[in-house]
């Protein structure tokens, strides 16, 4: 009986850490964010960089170049994985050089369906 549970636990999949994408009823669950990204950041593929992370973390919003040279994000979702999007945005993708990261937090809206690049 012993060998056969033994058996059965070692076939089971390993749980592997994934980010937290849990229902988000509890309004404290979920966040909104807003950055502005200053630096070495347009045409060295942040805003792509910037989407696979955030579908990666399950968080939704947009992200665009703005005229002056920055980048801007709006993210919405869990606010753990929010804060893991804007620790990457302190870095980018390796040919970006951040050199500031405006983050002013707002209230969740949920108004985005996914996470796009615009502009």
């Amino acid at each position: 009986m012993v060998q056969r549970l033994l058996l059965k636990l070692s076939v089971l999949p390993r749980k592997e850490h994934t980010p937290k994408m849990e229902s988000m009823d509890k309004p404290q669950d979920t966040a909104r964010a807003h950055l502005i990204i200053e630096g070495r950041v347009q045409g060295v593929y942040f805003r792509a960089s910037a989407q696979q992370e955030a579908i990666r973390l399950g968080v939704k919003g947009l992200v665009r170049n703005c005229p002056d040279g920055s980048v801007e994000v709006v993210a919405e979702g869990v606010k753990e994985n929010i804060e893991r999007l804007i620790s990457w945005c302190r870095h980018g993708p390796s040919g970006a050089r951040v050199t500031d990261v405006r983050l002013k937090w707002q209230t969740f809206r949920g108004e985005f369906e996914t996470f796009r690049i615009t502009r």
